[in-house]
């Protein structure tokens, strides 16, 4: 799931931010509106953490120009205003849920990833593909009913292998969707994460490499 993060406050950007990728998402952070809208015209995300206060360009804006441009991302709004008409209010702007401040950081990550689930490549949470099965709600992967022990980015990279089973996954795809913006493209890192997953699931292999075209989980 790639997400952006739009906050003011820098410590806590960060550590949303952190807790996130934590939870193998990709995650890109920004402090205002206006990168905020920057982001948003160049790469696709899933979901947006969007704060409703910020400086310069409102977050009510972000909202409003994402609605209008029927963006596939989903917005969760955060705010430190709780009443009834605040929430009433900013989901009238577009924004796909509401999160009042201070929140318990589990309560975030389960929204976001309801949300994540209703994007427009929405996953079923449990995937499967031969003896190889996926759950995203409680990050758990497994080998033939044995429990697999994955990094984040090794289950992240699974996890979009799983979701287009039978369908060869380009690098490019994997380096969108498992990493952020900060990633180097020009590296061998999905290479060497799929190497290191490959040896995780053990024998025989179930990840396929097709020369020019990338990596394939199941199918003929």
């Amino acid at each position: 799931m790639r997400v952006l993060v739009v906050e003011d406050h820098e410590d806590l950007a960060a550590a949303i931010g952190t807790g996130l990728r934590r939870h193998g998402m990709a995650v890109d952070v920004v402090l205002d509106g206006s990168d905020a809208l920057y982001h948003l015209a160049v790469t696709r995300y899933d979901v947006v953490v969007l704060d409703r206060d910020l400086p310069g360009v409102h977050g009510d804006e972000v909202c409003r120009t994402l609605a209008a441009r029927r963006s596939p991302g989903r917005i969760l709004m955060l705010t430190a205003a709780s009443t009834v008409r605040d929430r009433v209010d900013g989901l009238g702007l577009g924004a796909d849920d509401y999160l009042s401040k201070p929140f318990d950081f589990a309560e975030l990550v389960a929204r976001v990833r309801a949300l994540g689930r209703r994007s427009a490549e929405a996953v079923p949470p449990v995937l499967r593909s031969g003896d190889v099965t996926l759950d995203s709600s409680r990050r758990a992967a497994f080998r033939a009913g044995q429990r697999l022990e994955l990094s984040p980015k090794e289950f992240a990279v699974l996890e979009c292998l799983l979701a287009r089973a039978g369908q060869v996954v380009s690098a490019e795809h994997l380096l969108e969707q498992a990493w952020d913006a900060a990633a180097n493209p020009f590296t061998h890192t999905v290479k060497t994460t799929v190497g290191r997953l490959r040896a995780r699931l053990g024998e025989p292999p179930v990840i396929e490499t097709i020369r020019e075209g990338g990596y394939r989980i199941g199918g003929p």
